[in-house]
């Protein structure tokens, strides 16, 4: 138990240290990839909301009388 909390307190030692000197804040994305994938997540929405409204209109067409 020791054991861990010792090595649990370097590795945040370390990172925190890693932090400190290098504090650039995106990640290593760079705008380019960010702007894609919100692109490509606002295109999925768009064809999951036109396959919806299709399956919709076909379920209300269906007559059971």
């Amino acid at each position: 138990m020791r054991h861990t909390l010792a090595k649990l307190r370097t590795t945040a030692r370390d990172r925190l240290a890693h932090l400190r000197d290098n504090p650039r804040g995106d990640g290593g994305y760079t705008t380019e990839t960010v702007i894609v994938t919100a692109l490509l997540a606002i295109l999925a929405i768009a064809v999951v909301g036109i396959i919806v409204a299709k399956v919709t209109a076909k379920a209300n067409g269906i007559d059971l009388g």
